[in-house]
């Protein structure tokens, strides 16, 4: 793990560095092989909003898509090919998400889509979080033409 992963703190500090708008994507399969005991609560496994919303802060001014609420699995399945959140993220900035059809997609549109897709292809037993500072407006993140 030392040498492939990447702890939280570098992380967030690359995240913090980085000058714009960021939307921030957590798609992980167990959330515990992730985080280590960053966010766990002793005894539980990492809670996934816990780091959204720490991601998301104020002072971050980051948009975090997280995969699953809270300490939930992010499911997988040899029929799509990946897991329902990425699934869903690939359809939805295909085109899918673009709720009103004006040929753009925004940021609360995807997260609309996000939210109904993966649940409905885990027949509710995966809930996607996304979490934003209340200053940031829905903002265009994809053109669909």
């Amino acid at each position: 793990m030392k040498g492939t992963g990447v702890t939280f703190e570098e992380i967030r500090s690359t995240l913090k560095a980085t000058s714009g708008k960021v939307l921030f994507f957590v798609d992980t399969c167990h959330s515990g092989n992730v985080l280590g005991d960053l966010f766990k609560s002793k005894g539980s496994a990492p809670d996934i909003e816990k780091l959204a919303n720490e991601l998301a802060s104020a002072e971050n001014g980051i948009i975090v898509y997280a995969s699953s609420k809270g300490t939930q699995d992010a499911l997988e399945s040899p029929d799509w090919n990946n897991g329902a959140f990425t699934k869903s993220i690939v359809e939805g900035l295909n085109g899918k998400a673009d709720l009103n059809k004006d040929d753009k997609i925004t940021s609360n549109e995807l997260d609309s889509y996000l939210s109904d897709r993966v649940k409905a292809l885990t027949n509710g037993k995966q809930t996607p979080v996304t979490t934003k500072p209340t200053m940031i407006p829905d903002l265009p993140i994809a053109l669909t033409r």
